[in-house]
């Protein structure tokens, strides 16, 4: 795992540097759907505490997450893995009395109207997925729109633009970029920020805490990010060649 992303440059010069970017943001969005995917486990405890966060991002949200979750990190917790086991499945499995009983990571139970699973957002990140030549692996259980596989879809996207831009494919990597940017807008933005309040509200410890509002803020950025790349590119497609 490497070090999580901090805030993008204004104008990466070259390819290579702006290829950088990707991977940081890939490595990013793969640290945050492994939080996600399930309970901590020692493999990513030791990593985690092996991670040197920033200290200052830009984005207030961003800031206030590295802070929970480094200040959580730092203290001494005998049974740490299970105080986050316990927590884990507090925040993201419940008790199954409703659908309001936790904060069920799924896009579904968020956009439909009785909160329920395998609806119509299952299918469209699905479609989505396909669209890129990807779907859901043989050992994934869970839905197609869990948190986890959405942010996933992202890192993935984000290292195949890094890939592209190795190569000095442009128009490859500016599709991936478009297809990045419409996917967050789309999916992520749309109904994570919802789900991170009730992380909050569920959450007993700060690491869970300070995913709510990491996750916020990485969010945040990459959107700007991506928006402005995407802004760029037609800016180019107009005056260019």
């Amino acid at each position: 795992m490497t070090e999580p992303e901090t805030t993008a440059p204004d104008a990466p010069a070259t390819l290579a540097e702006l290829a950088g970017l990707c991977r940081q943001r890939a490595a990013t969005y793969g640290l945050l759907s492994r939080l996600y995917r399930t309970e901590v486990d020692d493999d990513l405890l030791a990593e985690l505490h092996g991670l040197r966060f920033p200290a200052s991002t830009g984005n207030e949200a961003a800031d206030a997450g590295y802070r929970l979750i480094a200040g959580y990190l730092s203290e001494r917790h005998d049974n740490a893995l299970v105080e986050l086991a316990i927590d884990y499945a507090h925040v993201f499995i419940g008790h199954g009395v409703d659908s309001y009983s936790a904060a069920y990571p799924y896009e579904s139970v968020y956009t439909s109207e009785k909160r329920l699973l395998m609806q119509a957002a299952r299918d469209e990140v699905l479609a989505v997925y396909r669209s890129q030549g990807l779907d859901k692996q043989a050992g994934w259980k869970e839905a197609e729109d869990h948190v986890a596989a959405e942010l996933e879809f992202m890192q993935i996207m984000a290292e195949r633009t890094a890939d592209a831009l190795d190569r000095g494919d442009e128009d490859a990597a500016a599709a991936l970029v478009a297809v990045q940017r419409n996917f967050l807008a789309d999916h992520l933005a749309s109904w994570v920020p919802v789900m991170t309040l009730d992380v909050r509200k569920f959450a007993n410890t700060d690491l869970y805490r300070g995913l709510a509002a990491l996750t916020d803020g990485l969010l945040a950025i990459d959107g700007a990010f991506l928006a402005d790349a995407v802004a760029d590119d037609a800016d180019d497609a107009v005056v260019g060649d």
